[in-house]
């Protein structure tokens, strides 16, 4: 089993994971802050689905994993911390984001 470097503590030792404690979606920016102090700031174009999302989707979140992670059930998004702090960006395909695109452009047109 390997260990991310995320997750090491100086000495070695396992470190309990990062924990988010609060998520604030602005107009180009993902903003999170950690149960350490931390706070995480990241370009909201990584997370295509949150690009594309209206502002109410992406007020609409919950934590997941006791805060290990962020779910936005409206775009069915998923986003881990150990993500966030590892500079991760969507690793969604450009077909897999074309097809969720395809399927909000028809419902908003029903």
């Amino acid at each position: 089993m390997s260990t991310s470097s995320t997750e090491r503590h100086a000495a070695g030792t396992p470190a309990a994971p990062a924990v988010a404690t609060s998520v604030v979606v602005r107009d180009e920016m993902l903003v999170v802050d950690l149960a350490d102090g931390r706070t995480l700031a990241v370009p909201l174009v990584w997370y295509p689905r949150l690009w594309h999302a209206t502002p109410e989707e992406r007020a609409q979140w919950r934590f997941i994993g006791g805060g290990e992670g962020i779910h936005w059930p409206a775009v069915d998004e998923d986003i881990s911390v150990e993500g966030l702090l590892a500079g991760r960006a969507s690793g969604e395909s450009q077909r897999s984001l074309a097809r969720w695109l395809a399927g909000r452009t028809q419902r908003g047109a029903a």
